[in-house]
């Protein structure tokens, strides 16, 4: 008679809310990490092996079938159980985030692999920064460690060189990259020092993302693979190096369930299988630069431009509170103009950048720049145009809209937002013959920059229009204007992080030119010119930034130095909404522990989605236990949490 072994089995389907995996039977020994298929009711259900046990007291259901004969790394088990304590999902749902869909589908191999064109580079050349950051990479083992360099100052080859060291010590590398500079930029410089490079995005077939998956799965030899935040699950044996590119950008952190960070995620990851983890930004965000502050590992740092003889752009700041300026057209100013007109004579390329493309409507003063702020939460307050009212979204203050402007008793208070297809049409009129092109998230972004990256590289389109898609990592070399529509326009958010948003993106598109030899311009107009996010943000001045900035959270006690949970109540009626917020948030008050600080009930931000009513409580905690503890006090049908929110809109 055959022995019979015995293995606890997760399901990637909830079947029950209390239980994450079932015991099955098999007359084959088994190993842990592999995916099965298994019996459930009368469903037949992917599933992973998580550990043997013993024979239990009832009936067990046999293992159908194995699905791949190699098992997942056991660190990516560690990694799926860490993930659904940390961030307080079922299991169930963590295992759909880690494996790729359509696993039981057969895949015909394919051999089309993006056609990359090579472009021979030979040895890189360091200059004395790049040395010294390689040199203290060297000497740890392993460990979370921040990169902060400035636009341009060459961190690719720093990535390019660590990922070599790995690679000839027999383990893979995972390069995160912002989806949207997936550009074939990053990719070809990689693709000239690594063999069979493995790239995921998300405009990818199932199939071929499987075939990656399995690419990776299988693999005997250590791979370098180059994706957005979902490579990081990649089923590599040994991980010596994670590389998480730009890691201030917000798309490392997933909206839906489990809604992880992906630096949190790479450096526990990265603790499994003891590697190194580097992230790479010009403008760290305050949280993590606050961590490695607060961490033993040296902050490593690149302040000089990679190119030499490099000149920085002139900058020109346009106050929108001087009417003067803009006696030509309401909002491009004649300065604007006039750059752009000056740059098109030369047949050069100009960048006009608008950081919303929707308009969040900023209450001000168009005299003096004055906006309506929460004097508890520091925050803008919104305009309510059925109540008339100014409101903060995070405590629920309230009042009435001001006649006149508080700080300098002007008439002149204005409610008004500029989107991108707006700025199109007013260039296009003033502009008729110039090649206009806009990107922004209505245009299929992806799509329109790689296809159309050739046309900007090559200098055919006069105009970009963009929102932030195009203020990252692309370097164009026919690019001699840089022009910012509403630098303060992102500010009228109410939310703690849209300061540093703001500055980030400034930093950002001001590093797009500057980057050789030639003579550029910027052009930035703003009703708040000595805000420190525009001024910081134009000087790209992050350490006056961060200082600054992390005060203002001490004090208005927001991360690093609390821990947030949000919780969105959904219905379909405002009346309910408004009814079941407060319940929970009395109910909450009973139970949590007293240190937890409950605000709200306040609409969301974005009130109305779907016909369905929004309003929420925001939970501030000195440790972070206290909210997932609050988290089950919390219905699952009509409430969504989020822990961590990296924004509270």
């Amino acid at each position: 008679m055959n022995h019979m072994h015995y293995y606890e089995v997760a399901p990637n389907q909830i079947i029950r809310t209390d239980s994450d995996f079932f015991t099955y039977s098999s007359e084959v020994i088994l190993t842990i990490g592999q995916i099965v298929l298994i019996e459930v009711g009368k469903k037949q259900i992917i599933g992973v092996i998580l550990r043997k046990t013993t024979k239990p007291k009832y009936n067990t259901k046999p293992i159908i079938s194995v699905i791949e004969s190699n098992s997942l790394p056991h660190q990516l088990i560690q990694l799926s159980l860490w993930l659904s304590k940390y961030y307080v999902t079922p299991l169930a749902t963590v295992l759909q985030t880690i494996l790729p869909r359509g696993l039981q589908k057969k895949r015909r191999p394919q051999t089309n692999q993006p056609e990359i064109t090579k472009r021979i580079r030979t040895n890189i050349l360091f200059n004395t920064e790049q040395t010294i950051v390689i040199n203290t990479l060297n000497q740890h083992e392993s460990g979370t460690f921040l990169l902060q360099g400035i636009t341009g100052s060459g961190k690719t080859e720093v990535y390019i060189d660590a990922a070599k060291k790995s690679i000839n010590s027999g383990k893979s590398v995972i390069i995160l990259v912002p989806e949207i500079s997936l550009t074939p930029q990053l990719i070809s410089e990689f693709n000239n020092h690594f063999d069979d490079l493995l790239v995921t995005h998300s405009k990818m077939s199932e199939s071929t993302r499987h075939l990656v998956w399995m690419e990776a799965l299988n693999s005997t030899s250590p791979r370098v693979v180059i994706g957005p935040r979902s490579a990081l699950f990649s089923p590599l044996k040994n991980i010596g190096l994670i590389v998480i590119d730009e890691a201030h950008e917000p798309s490392f952190k997933q909206d839906q369930s489990p809604k992880y960070s992906a630096l949190r995620v790479a450096t526990m990851l990265g603790r499994f299988h003891n590697a190194k983890v580097i992230f790479g930004s010009a403008t760290p965000s305050i949280i993590d630069r606050y961590l490695a502050e607060q961490s033993e590992k040296p902050i490593l740092r690149l302040t000089k431009l990679a190119r030499t003889g490099s000149i920085p752009p002139s900058i020109e700041l346009i106050d929108m509170t001087k009417r003067t300026n803009f006696n030509s057209h309401r909002f491009l100013s004649k300065q604007l103009i006039q750059q752009i007109s000056d740059t098109l004579k030369l047949g050069k390329q100009t960048l006009v950048f608008h950081n919303r493309r929707g308009s969040a409507s900023t209450t001000l003063c168009e005299s003096c720049g004055w906006t309506a702020q929460c004097p508890k939460c520091f925050l803008p307050l919104t305009l309510h145009v059925d109540k008339h009212a100014l409101m903060c979204h995070i405590c629920g203050y309230k009042t009435d809209v001001p006649t006149s402007c508080p700080s300098c008793d002007d008439a002149n208070i204005i409610h008004k937002g500029i989107g991108t297809k707006l700025i199109e049409a007013e260039l296009r009129k003033l502009f008729p013959s110039a090649n206009i092109a806009r990107f922004d998230a209505d245009n299929n972004t992806e799509e329109a920059v790689n296809a159309r990256y050739g046309d900007l590289y090559g200098g055919t389109i006069d105009i970009t229009i963009g929102t932030q898609i195009i203020a990252k990592g692309l370097d164009l070399p026919h690019l001699r204007t840089v022009c910012i529509v509403q630098a303060d326009a992102g500010l009228a958010m109410p939310d703690f992080s849209t300061n540093e948003r703001t500055f980030q993106l400034l930093a950002q598109v001001v590093g797009r030119v500057g980057r050789n030899e030639h003579q550029t311009q910027v052009i930035v107009q703003t009703y708040q010119p000595t805000h420190p996010s525009i001024t910081y943000g134009l000087k790209q001045d992050y350490e006056s930034f961060y200082n600054q900035t992390i005060d203002e959270r001490r004090r208005g006690l927001f991360p690093p130095f609390t821990h947030l949970l949000k919780l969105t109540c959904i219905y379909k009626s405002e009346a309910a909404a408004i009814k079941n917020t407060q319940l929970i948030a009395k109910d909450l008050r009973n139970k949590v522990n007293p240190a937890v600080q409950i605000l709200g009930p306040t609409p969301a931000f974005y009130e109305r989605q779907h016909d369905t009513y929004r309003w929420q409580l925001v939970l501030k905690s000195p440790k972070r236990e206290y909210l997932i503890d609050a988290i089950k006090h919390v219905p699952t049908t009509h409430w969504q949490f989020d822990l961590d929110p990296t924004s509270l809109l």
